[in-house]
């Protein structure tokens, strides 16, 4: 296409020329040309030509003379090249000091300034100066704006100061930010108790494909379990939840997050009802073992969706816990004593023993207490248990008896 587009051009260029020399030819005019007292007369074509040959005369000349300096420059631009992939070689290698010395040359003799500082700012950080780190990112000036506030944006996240981070990522002449810039300013908002304005980043993440997808994921999910614990009222927390999608309301961290979240401020139905919802969707054992452990009333309503879990999942050792716990809570010991044995028997472990001792203290049986916690300390080191007295070996083979789950169809469930 290119081709076919210049010999066009050149065929009407020369249709052009044939018909001004024609016009020329038929009718060659006068120039007359008065210059101190001296008349200079020819004829319209031979005075183009003159004209035409001094201009390229002069272009000439001026080509000349420019030539020197445009060698000059070209020289110091493969000299800046080599430095710069000098340099970016002795990065890669660890040798920081001699990196930074080449960069920065390069930085001063090529047009490849930002790159240039950027790199040689890392080289200084990772060599521990970090004045000369930020004296490299200060050097791109107004020139380089954005790769100035992303490369100050990531020392002061590297020493903890998110708010230095925000204001050099925010100044004016940053604007718009780079990929690399929004995901700093993401981190920032987060570090800063800020992670819903950091949530609503994460769609042009998305679209500048800033990170892989899994990463922007977690990120999703870090993201919003943060903004739910952070939401300052029931409604601010409502709104928030209601806003994230269908597969975060199932995601244990996130509902774990809300419900916590909603307990605290006494918002006892929302904080179970997220968990009993999630565990209905896809069941996770932290769900099951927080919904046992929530600082929340509805003890009879709890006790019930317990029950109806443990028939499709007799053997999960955190819903044995969770059992246990809501029974403590409503004072049923004797029946809270038998969960917890048998959450210990499924490979409940150490909370499930602190949870017997707690249990077996309040009832005035200290020995048992004293028992329940050393084991806890020995379930956690890995160290052999100690026997507790009162359970003979029918209690025991019972409390380890692998029980055949059943899903919700009443069919045998496959074991994961």
């Amino acid at each position: 296409m290119n081709l076919f587009r210049s010999v066009l051009t050149w065929l009407v260029l020369a249709v052009l020329g044939a018909l001004l020399a024609q016009l020329l030819l038929q009718d060659p005019g006068h120039v007359l040309v008065r210059f101190r007292g001296t008349d200079y007369s020819t004829t319209v074509a031979v005075g183009v030509g003159i004209l035409l040959a001094a201009l390229f005369s002069l272009v000439l000349a001026w080509n000349l003379l420019r030539l020197p300096f445009r060698a000059w420059k070209r020289h110091r631009q493969r000299q800046a090249r080599a430095k710069l992939s000098e340099g970016l070689s002795a990065y890669q290698r660890g040798e920081y000091a001699r990196a930074e010395q080449l960069l920065v040359q390069a930085a001063d003799a090529g047009d490849a300034e930002a790159v240039a500082r950027a790199h040689a700012a890392r080289a200084a950080h990772a060599r521990g100066d970090e004045t000369a780190a930020a004296a490299h990112a200060e050097a791109l000036g107004a020139r380089h704006p954005a790769a100035r506030a992303v490369l100050l944006a990531q020392q002061a996240l590297a020493r903890n100061d998110a708010p230095a981070a925000l204001a050099a990522l925010d100044a004016p002449a940053a604007q718009p930010l780079p990929p690399r810039g929004l995901r700093l300013r993401g981190e920032a908002l987060a570090a800063t108790g800020r992670s819903f304005d950091a949530y609503g980043l994460l769609g042009a993440l998305r679209q500048q494909q800033a990170l892989p997808a899994a990463q922007l994921d977690a990120l999703q999910a870090q993201w919003a379990a943060a903004a739910l614990q952070q939401a300052g009222d029931a409604n601010a927390l409502a709104d928030r939840w209601d806003a994230l999608p269908q597969t975060l309301r199932n995601t244990a961290d996130v509902v774990a997050a809300y419900a916590r979240r909603a307990a605290a401020l006494r918002w006892d139905e929302a904080a179970t009802r997220a968990i009993e919802q999630a565990l209905d969707a896809r069941w996770s054992d932290t769900l099951a073992d927080l919904y046992g452990r929530l600082p929340v009333s509805r003890l009879d309503q709890r006790r019930a969706q317990v029950e109806r879990w443990l028939s499709a999942h007799p053997s999960s050792p955190a819903l044995l816990l969770a059992a246990a716990r809501i029974a403590q809570a409503q004072g049923h010991w004797p029946q809270a004593d038998r969960w917890l044995h048998r959450a210990i028997a499924q490979g409940a472990g150490a909370p499930a023993w602190e949870a017997l001792g707690d249990g077996a203290l309040n009832a005035g049986d200290e020995t048992r207490a004293r028992l329940a916690y050393a084991n806890a300390l020995r379930s956690q080191r890995g160290d052999a248990l100690l026997d507790l007295p009162g359970r003979d070996l029918r209690q025991q083979i019972a409390d380890t008896a692998a029980i055949e789950e059943r899903d919700a169809h009443g069919l045998p469930r496959l074991r994961e």
